[in-house]
């Protein structure tokens, strides 16, 4: 009888200590998938932020002509992105998307990739390669920059 009481003491300690080990693999796997969340969480911002810092050359500073109408070619073909030039002639186009400059919004289904009236001297729409632009950055409700507007200086 003493050796049935010892089993069954046995076997009742072996389903408490399995018992427990579940529980406590179940508690770190729970907590490794938050983490893990967490992380993917972090990484997407940050990824976020890093694709948007190409643009922070452009957040109120002062470019030449030549620096303008680089970020023109380098952007026009972006989607969901646009680049408002308005010239000291009183010209005034979008290159690719057309954007709200409040809202940051697109605003048109067309894209402008026309660049010869920018690099012809007698439209009012050229970037003049030693003209002084004011830059900044248009954002949208996500923070997504949506397009660059520069203004001549006069």
């Amino acid at each position: 009888m003493g050796s049935n009481a010892t089993s069954g003491l046995k076997l009742a300690a072996g389903i408490f200590l399995t018992l427990a080990l579940i529980t406590t693999v179940v508690i770190i796997f729970i907590s490794s998938q938050d983490a893990a969340k967490e992380g993917q969480t972090q990484f997407s911002a940050i990824q976020t932020q890093l694709s948007q810092t190409r643009f922070n050359i452009y957040e109120n500073t002062t470019l030449s002509g030549s620096q303008v109408m680089n970020a023109v070619r380098q952007y026009n073909n972006d989607a969901q992105f646009g680049v408002y030039v308005q010239t000291g002639k009183g010209g005034s186009t979008y290159y690719g998307s057309q954007f709200n400059q409040t809202t940051g919004i697109i605003t048109g289904e067309d894209k402008n990739t026309n660049l010869s009236p920018a690099l012809n001297e007698a439209d009012n729409n050229f970037i003049n390669p030693s003209g002084k632009f004011k830059s900044l950055i248009v954002r949208d409700a996500n923070n997504m920059v949506r397009g660059i507007v520069f203004t001549q200086a006069k």
